[in-house]
């Protein structure tokens, strides 16, 4: 039987999946690697690391799964979005990779709305100036480091610098090129406007491919790394949302996933690019040919849950290694005892900035509301209540659009809790499923290998093979109004408590000088 392979490049390590033709896994193998923090707002990481990561994993997937390499037709990559990697004419990484959640480019982003201008990014780009866009990257690049600047050649981002340094091909594919603010995502070309405007030179950019289209081979020397033949033919792949989209079968629409990773991700699938007036959310290619999707980002998700974990539940994690029960069990059991609405305990996790709704890289998180009543409980649960208003927030600016969400997959960590599961249909308001594939990206990136090399006929026709519902949960009427008094009032937090933002953030600017 056929075999492929889907490879997702994340923000803390690389997973790769080997599976057959009837979508069965056969072996999965990780790699960790670090994140650096050098200074406030910013966030890099070594491209080499993931280089190894993927050469390590694919070579012990392989291993694992004992079959042929031969019967391996085709690899697909996911990865982490707007990461930028400069590479000199040798193809030479010039600096660590700026990451999607470093946030060190407002100045940078000011820069692009005025030169481009907001109108001209809406009809090209469909999207605003974030800090976490490729393009201010550049900028902020050109700006601070122009020796650097000055060697740049090539701009790619994380996945296909991997594939690059696999195959010796340079590309990009449309899904991950719509989040560089540098490409038409209308028209799924390289914007020359906006290119032409911030003089960047468009023999910079890549060619980009759809995300099935076959763009390189695998070279003697990753064959040798890896196990796989040499010519082994790799996909474009696709963005991590738009993979783990394909991967939870969100390729048709009145389909949307809801997840709960690092960020938190609400993304729906569209037929034809529909673009928020406001650019509140993000209008993105599609992984699947000639498609769009709609999607809100939420920079801390899972992420503030964790950071929760690390800071306050030291108990827990103890008694979790002590008794062998995943310590976020034991934290949403806590949570489970404590009333809807934690007594009034509202969180905003804005622990790295927000992007939707607020685009703001001064928001911070904060507890709002807390008593002599609250305990560790209503922490947690209003923790979870935030995130998850959080991911309303963009559900609501996709509805706003006229798109109709009939069915929602939860995914990430939150997609595996039935408590947190049943929570987000009450706040949602709408029925939530789960699936039972659980490896989203890579295994998305797995079947847009499989369409490229004829394994498959379609996106559509691998997910209606392969996507299987194993549960579904309904919104539970008698807590609707609890949970809309509470959305109305976490929304209020926001604009009540920006100026504070901007204030603590200029104090913290100023102290490291």
């Amino acid at each position: 039987m056929d075999c492929l392979i889907g490879v997702d490049i994340g923000t803390t390590g690389a997973k790769t999946i080997l599976m057959d033709s009837s979508g069965r896994q056969l072996a999965s193998a990780t790699e960790e690697y670090p994140l650096s923090n050098p200074q406030p707002k910013w966030s890099e990481q070594d491209p080499e690391r993931w280089v190894q990561a993927a050469l390590n994993t694919i070579r012990d997937a392989l291993r694992k799964a004992d079959v042929p390499a031969r019967r391996v037709k085709g690899v697909g990559f996911s990865g982490q979005m707007h990461g930028l990697v400069l590479l000199d004419e040798a193809g030479g990484v010039l600096r660590p990779a700026i990451l999607w959640n470093d946030v060190r480019t407002t100045e940078q982003c000011r820069e692009i709305e005025s030169v481009v201008g907001r109108e001209t990014l809406f009809q090209e780009t469909c999207n605003p100036a974030l800090e976490g866009f490729t393009a201010p990257k550049v900028l902020w690049v050109r700006r601070h480091e122009p020796e650097i600047y000055e060697r740049a050649r090539h701009i790619l981002l994380p996945k296909d610098y991997v594939r690059y340094r696999l195959t010796g091909e340079l590309a990009m594919e449309a899904s991950d090129a719509a989040g560089t603010l540098l490409y038409n995502v209308r028209e799924r070309r390289w914007s020359k406007p906006v290119l032409d405007a911030l003089q960047i030179p468009v023999e910079w950019m890549p060619p980009a491919y759809e995300s099935s289209e076959i763009c390189g081979r695998a070279t003697s020397e990753t064959a040798e790394k890896t196990g796989l033949p040499e010519g082994t033919p790799f996909v474009g792949g696709g963005a991590d949302n738009a993979c783990a989209a394909v991967g939870n079968g969100i390729v048709v629409e009145g389909k949307a996933a809801a997840s709960l990773g690092t960020s938190g991700v609400v993304l729906a699938h569209t037929d034809k690019p529909l673009v928020d007036p406001d650019m509140r959310a993000h209008t993105f290619c599609h992984a699947v040919s000639d498609r769009w999707y709609s999607m809100g980002v939420m920079l801390s998700a899972g992420g503030a849950f964790r950071w929760l974990r690390d800071a306050l539940c030291q108990e827990e994690a103890a008694d979790a290694e002590k008794s062998g029960v995943d310590v976020y069990e034991i934290m949403s059991q806590k949570a489970a005892e404590a009333p809807v609405g934690s007594e009034g305990l509202l969180f905003l996790p804005y622990l790295t900035g927000e992007r939707t709704p607020h685009a703001d890289a001064n928001a911070k998180a904060a507890f709002v509301g807390l008593t002599l009543r609250h305990g560790k409980g209503e922490i947690i649960r209003a923790a979870m209540e935030g995130i998850t208003y959080g991911m309303r927030d963009s559900l609501e600016i996709i509805r706003g659009l006229g798109v109709e969400v009939t069915e929602i997959v939860a995914t990430g960590g939150g997609g595996k809790s039935a408590f947190w599961r049943q929570m987000q249909a009450d706040i949602y308001e709408a029925e939530v499923t789960a699936i039972a594939q659980s490896e989203g990206p890579a295994f998305g990136a797995a079947i847009l290998a499989g369409v490229g090399s004829g394994v498959f006929g379609s996106c559509e026709e691998a997910a209606e093979a392969f996507i299987n519902v194993e549960s579904r949960t309904e919104p539970n009427p008698d807590v609707r109004d609890a949970y809309r008094r509470g959305y109305s009032a976490y929304r209020s937090l926001y604009p009540a408590l920006k100026p504070s933002f901007d204030a603590i953030s200029l104090m913290v600017e100023e102290a490291a000088g």
